[in-house]
């Protein structure tokens, strides 16, 4: 038998999910599978703490390489979007010393980072792409997590959709806050005016939309995770 990499451990549970509905972020099993997808996302999670580490970085590519085509997805019933753009804010909040409210211009305002790298979805498919905007890690600096601070709740617009994150992953270096997508400013269609952004999470583990940044002392679920995807979400 072939050994497995860590890649393949890290994408068992993703996989599984992905296996059982005619779309990956369409379906929960159910309550006949809902049980068994649970407990596979629960021993990919353990597999995935062990072999987690913090500072891998995922592949650049070159701008000429992006894929022509990447696929908009989003829960709402029609692609979320704001009434009025100008008014929105993105809130830090939590256990944290300094919560706040930035604007898109104050956050565009604070250190940028850009990269092409390679989007991986859990349904199969990936997709090249130039993303850009602030590193997660900046505005932690600034909104100074208290030491019970341990994970980080991002929620978003798009009919309550959410994701929890282990407070390292967000500080990890190729995490960042992307508000511009191939050279330009994000668009409806991939998340805007602000999304979560990580070359090494799975796609739906990266919340578009965002409207607030909540830290925590307890481990936050997930609209798929508590529906039996992966929490980690790694590759």
């Amino acid at each position: 038998m072939a050994e497995l990499t860590r890649r393949d451990f890290l994408r068992l549970g993703a996989v599984a999910g992905a296996a059982i509905g005619a779309q990956a972020c369409g379906w929960d099993g159910g309550p006949t599978l809902r049980p068994l997808l649970l407990g596979v996302s629960r021993l990919n999670d353990g597999v995935g703490q062990l072999l987690h580490t913090n500072g891998r970085l995922a592949p650049v590519y070159l701008p000429a390489m992006r894929s022509g085509h990447m696929p908009s997805y989003f829960i709402s019933r029609r692609m979320p979007t704001l009434v009025r753009p100008a008014d929105w804010s993105l809130d830090v909040a939590g256990l944290v010393r300094k919560p706040m409210r930035l604007a898109l211009a104050e956050l565009e305002a604070l250190p940028r980072t850009s990269y092409t790298v390679k989007h991986h979805c859990v349904e199969g498919w990936t997709a090249i792409a130039s993303w850009a905007g602030v590193p997660m890690r900046a505005v932690v600096e600034l909104a100074e997590p208290t030491p019970d601070a341990r994970y980080v709740r991002f929620d978003s617009f798009d009919d309550g959709y959410f994701n929890g994150w282990d407070l390292e992953s967000a500080v990890h270096p190729q995490t960042i806050l992307a508000y511009a997508f191939n050279d330009r400013p994000l668009t409806p269609e991939h998340g805007a005016p602000l999304r979560l952004y990580a070359p090494v999470k799975l796609g739906y583990k990266m919340t578009k939309y965002l409207t607030r940044i909540t830290f925590t002392r307890e481990r936050p679920g997930g609209y798929w995770e508590d529906r039996g995807y992966p929490w980690l979400g790694g590759l």
